[in-house]
């Protein structure tokens, strides 16, 4: 039994993480997101991520963009390496001597002694004359290999994974709502705990883009349906024509939104937080109560709900001096028999 799980340990491979999957992790990261959150969140295991974030960062600091380009250039790094092998006639004609009788040697005999004993050739891996002897260049040497036989790869349709499925871009969305010509365009967000405490607990923000009508609502983690759950609570009661929202994890299921409210949820382009600045400049706001590096599982609802009050009750210049509380119920976004 043990031998069994050992050899089954033995053939896990590490598969890449695709672009996707780094653009995921670099918005989670930015919500300080521990490496155990992000990896459930993306079904990785935690030595995935930890793999990922330790090699593709640049100067401590991991951004999408660079670790594509870090991923990409080392993949490219690896292919040159038998690449080079067609490239170099006298490098080329002296594996395919070795390998072949009476010599018979082994590729890992040949890379050894290119590293060792001889100065004129270039170094190979074995593994870079594994992979040449795998593609198409190579196939006729491999019958001198005496462990290792050429198997042709089985050519298997992979299940695309999408990380949030069935988005809507914010470029289909109403152009009512750019220009601010009728209430119920809401935004929504989240503001996570400090990573520093280890706690799952977050806000759950909402705000409605011509009144800017502020909705907030702790929330013990950011688990894709209990938060989805929290942001339809948050705008019952009032009125609503559209939802809009980044591309977090936690909006996975947004089309529980769409089913109990009846309205589409528009997603902002990736590094593209300015296409829903109402609800980011809301943050800020609610982050003069509960400043970067709160707890959220020691903030009660009563906490937050009296930090919204002041929010909606103060003038905004924005408004012409009136608060967000008097625009909703002059604009109509309070609905009939609803009190607020």
């Amino acid at each position: 039994m043990e031998q069994t799980k050992r050899g089954t340990e033995k053939e896990k491979k590490y598969v890449g993480l695709s672009d996707a999957e780094r653009s995921e992790i670099a918005t989670l990261r930015r919500k300080d997101y521990t490496m155990r959150a992000i990896a459930e969140a993306l079904e990785r295991s935690p030595n995935t991520i930890s793999r990922e974030l330790k090699v593709n960062s640049v100067n401590g600091i991991y951004t999408a963009k660079k670790a594509k380009a870090k991923s990409r250039l080392s993949r490219k790094s690896r292919r040159w390496q038998w690449r080079k092998i067609e490239h170099n006639p006298e490098l080329l004609r002296f594996i395919t001597e070795h390998l072949a009788p009476p010599y018979d040697w082994s590729p890992r005999a040949i890379s050894g002694y290119l590293q060792k004993q001889q100065t004129e050739l270039p170094y190979v891996s074995a593994k870079g004359l594994y992979d040449w002897l795998y593609s198409s260049l190579g196939q006729p040497y491999c019958q001198y290999l005496c462990t290792k036989r050429y198997h042709p790869k089985k050519q298997t349709k992979k299940t695309e994974r999408v990380m949030i499925p069935d988005r809507i871009s914010i470029t289909e969305r109403p152009s009512s709502v750019e220009d601010r010509s009728e209430v119920g365009a809401w935004e929504y967000d989240s503001i996570v705990s400090s990573k520093r405490s280890g706690s799952t607990a977050a806000l759950a923000v909402t705000q409605e883009r011509v009144t800017k009508l502020v909705q907030v609502k702790l929330v013990p983690n950011l688990k894709p349906v209990p938060y989805a759950e929290a942001i339809i609570r948050l705008v019952v009661g009032f009125l609503v024509r559209t939802m809009t929202t980044d591309n977090g994890i936690e909006n996975k299921q947004h089309k529980l939104i769409t089913a109990a409210l009846g309205v589409l949820v528009y997603f902002t382009d990736p590094y593209s937080s300015w296409q829903k600045g109402g609800v980011e400049n809301v943050n800020k706001m609610i982050r003069r109560y509960f400043p970067k590096g709160t707890n959220f599982s020691n903030v009660t609802q009563e906490q937050v709900d009296e930090a919204v009050r002041r929010i909606n009750n103060k003038p905004r210049a924005s408004l012409g001096f009136k608060s967000a509380l008097q625009c909703a119920q002059e604009k109509g976004l309070v609905l009939d028999g609803v009190s607020y």
